[in-house]
């Protein structure tokens, strides 16, 4: 009797051991992957990519069109990968012709009420706290965590292994391995507790406590910090990937702590 509940398009490619809960629609050129659960109505929409052991909660809209008045109708998709978790009331837009893809990755968990909009890409192993809202093109990469009711400005970058406190204005890029609080945002150290937690060891994290030191807290600019950083500091992956983040950010940086924005 459930499945009568439940419309599946006949083009929808729907793996095996996939359960899908009453009340939910399934549309053309969806794919979904094996022992992925799909809970009561939630509506997968055209271009949907949903990989293998997720867990889609009830009333989540995934893959609906871009709420950009540019979009044209363009083909584009909505990609999550194995073994994320969409709580309840989550919207995720696919992406617009600008990438042609929203994208999440593996091992994500995305809280209830977040929403994630066109272009934005999401690595691995993140987690968006209840409320999260994310405008387009918005880049976080893996092991990042945003507090809950935070809202992302577009076409920010969030680093890897970052924390930001809950009910955040992020309108600059946030670089890697630091925690982010305060109004306007601002560096207020770095992300010991979550390196540690991943293996970090404690020489690591002096070395990157030390570079964020040059950065935020000697008064230097930030080209001149980095200058420092470079010609005094060994070269090494957290180094070099910190640098990397700085020099490619086009909306610029969060402040050192007390700086305003």
């Amino acid at each position: 009797m459930a499945e009568k509940l439940v419309y599946i398009h006949p083009d929808a490619k729907v793996a095996s051991e996939v359960k899908i809960d009453p009340f939910t629609t399934i549309h053309e050129n969806v794919e979904i992957g094996e022992n992925t659960w799909i809970g009561s109505s939630v509506t997968i929409m055209p271009g949907t990519r949903i990989g293998k052991n997720c867990k889609i909660f009830p009333g989540s809209v995934i893959g609906a069109i871009p709420q950009d008045l540019k979009f044209a109708g363009e083909i584009t998709t909505a990609e999550i990968g194995d073994n994320t978790i969409v709580r309840e009331f989550v919207t995720i837009n696919r992406g617009t012709k600008v990438l042609g893809k929203t994208v999440i990755g593996k091992n994500n968990l995305l809280m209830a009420y977040v929403h994630i909009a066109h272009d934005c890409v999401i690595g691995d192993n993140c987690i968006l706290a209840n409320g999260v809202t994310l405008a387009g093109h918005i880049v976080i990469d893996d092991f990042a965590i945003v507090g809950g009711l935070s809202a992302v400005h577009q076409f920010v970058h969030i680093g890897s292994h970052v924390m930001i406190s809950g009910g955040s204005l992020i309108r600059k890029d946030v670089p890697p391995f630091v925690k982010a609080a305060r109004e306007p945002l601002a560096y207020v150290g770095i992300n010991s507790v979550g390196l540690r937690r991943r293996g970090f060891s404690n020489e690591k994290i002096a070395e990157i406590q030390e570079i964020y030191r040059t950065i935020f807290v000697k008064g230097h600019n930030s080209s001149r910090a980095l200058e420092i950083i470079e010609a005094e500091m060994k070269p090494s992956p957290e180094r070099d990937e910190i640098l990397l983040f700085i020099r490619n950010s086009s909306r610029g940086i969060m402040k050192g702590y007390g700086k305003g924005e």
